[in-house]
């Protein structure tokens, strides 16, 4: 199958009215050509709800830039977004729900990809491969693995991949994390990061037959095959393993890669553990929506706190932000905070990075345009670090053990951020009506990392869950 293109592919099965091939993409480098400065860029869009809505209206006020294609495995998504898109004079997309229908058209420059967490990566290569810009949302992948793998494909190919964490598009947060790193302000000694946001039970749903507009099949992808119920399509995917990371992986990458950011040199820990659970309630979901991840860097710890049991009781409301403990004090929305409680003062000094402006969907149409690595605010392998924080914390909990909440375990350490997290945790717990004399918690295993090699040191069971087994033919391939 290899030796024909997917072009004769797809015009043979178009003319034999056979569904489209299911055959791994090959690199045929369809694309791959310098937009020039003059040039109208071609964007095929791909996932229509969510993001998606913010990807296409970003790229139509764009000057320049024209969303040719609209790419969704849910039919009913093309016409709202077709009307959004409608202004006289401008060309109608064309609208497929198979992303591998546009892959061999030379005249789309980049695939823009606003789908599940699970399709990421395949779709990031797919694109690589075909000569492509990508631009991927948050997590650029779902597990270690395939977020190396986009790496390799962006610079094998030599095309821009730009990821979804808005906050390296902020010149303002570039300016916050180069004063903390001036040392104006004390050493850095924990870097923390909160993805707290309302969390409440998703139900169970029945299985049932998909409608008619989904195609399910195409929708799980790399994903083992199962039964179709309305609480994988369309959002909370999120609260399963095979399809999304949680919280922690979910809105949490954001504040996740700023944390990491705030580290000097930070790209993988040298220890991870995380604890947590899904409190509060019983439902269909399987990830935690509480959840405490912990990774070593030397002698700075990056704490994570995720708490989705928010928004409905006093005390307990949405935080999504970032802190940053020094010898000296605390930096908080780019307010010092000495130690001792005298005034805090904005934060200045250092050098920060120039972020191309545009926000993130214009700076990705600049590093398109000018074909430099640099201009690109949040490259592939930015966003692989990030995401693998993520991953590792899961991975932790996942091969965690039941331990009672009124046992403190001294694997938790001393550190006051740690402790004061799951006090927090606690408290948060108790605000639902939970009584902890009964509870337990899921106490991950602490894992040992090798940041050279991406490998969990002396745990096979642990490097397992760093990849997946693949759903034929949707295969994130081993040779990008």
């Amino acid at each position: 199958m290899s030796i024909l293109s997917r072009r004769t592919f797809l015009k043979n099965s178009a003319a034999g009215g056979a569904a489209i091939p299911l055959v791994t993409i090959a690199g045929t480098k369809s694309s791959g050509k310098v937009v020039g400065a003059n040039d109208k860029i071609r964007i095929a869009v791909v996932g229509l709800r969510g993001r998606g809505k913010a990807h296409y209206s970003n790229y139509a006020n764009i000057d320049g830039v024209e969303v040719s294609h609209l790419v969704d495995i849910d039919s009913s998504q093309f016409g709202p977004a077709k009307e959004s898109l409608a202004v006289d004079g401008a060309p109608e997309p064309q609208c497929v729900e198979d992303i591998r229908r546009v892959l061999d058209d030379r005249n789309v420059d980049a695939i823009s990809i606003a789908t599940c967490n699970h399709t990421h990566s395949l779709y990031t290569i797919w694109g690589c491969q075909a000569g492509k810009d990508v631009y991927v949302e948050k997590p650029i992948s779902h597990n270690m693995f395939e977020g190396r793998q986009c790496v390799e494909a962006a610079r094998k190919y030599n095309v821009v991949v730009q990821h979804g964490t808005q906050q390296r598009s902020s010149q303002e947060r570039a300016n916050e994390i180069a004063a903390l790193q001036s040392g104006n302000y004390g050493k850095l000694l924990v870097s923390k990061g909160y993805c707290c946001k309302p969390r409440w039970s998703i139900g169970n749903k029945p299985v049932e037959v998909p409608p008619d507009h989904i195609d399910f099949n195409l929708w799980l992808g790399p994903a083992p095959n199962q039964p179709y119920h309305a609480n994988l399509v369309h959002y909370n995917w999120h609260w399963f393993w095979d399809f999304g990371n949680g919280d922690t992986g979910n809105q949490g990458v954001h504040e996740m890669d700023v944390a990491r950011w705030a580290i000097p040199g930070a790209t993988l820990p040298t220890r991870v553990w995380s604890l947590g659970g899904r409190f509060g309630y019983e439902d269909q979901g399987q990830t935690p929506n509480t959840q405490l991840s912990v990774y070593e860097y030397g002698d700075v710890l990056l704490v994570f706190e995720t708490r989705g049991l928010v928004g409905k009781h006093d005390g307990f409301s949405n935080v999504i932000q970032n802190e940053y403990y020094t010898t000296e004090g605390m930096i908080q929305k780019g307010l010092f905070h000495p130690a001792g409680g005298t005034e805090a003062i904005p934060v200045e000094g250092g050098n920060p990075r120039q972020v191309t402006p545009g926000k993130e969907f214009g700076s990705f149409i600049a590093a398109m345009r000018s074909r430099r690595p640099e201009d690109c605010n949040a490259d592939a392998e930015t966003a692989h670090y990030s995401a693998a924080l993520c991953h590792l914390g899961n991975i932790s909990y996942r091969l965690g053990e039941q331990v009672p909440f009124n046992v403190q375990s001294q694997a938790l350490g001393d550190n006051k951020q740690v402790v004061e997290s799951l006090q927090t945790i606690q408290e948060n717990c108790k605000a639902v009506g939970m009584d902890l004399a009964d509870a337990t918690y899921q106490l991950g295993r602490p894992l040992e990392i090798d940041p050279q090699t991406e490998t969990i040191v002396g745990d096979d069971e642990a490097n397992l869950m760093m990849t997946r087994k693949y759903r034929k033919p949707f295969e994130v391939p081993q040779d990008v």
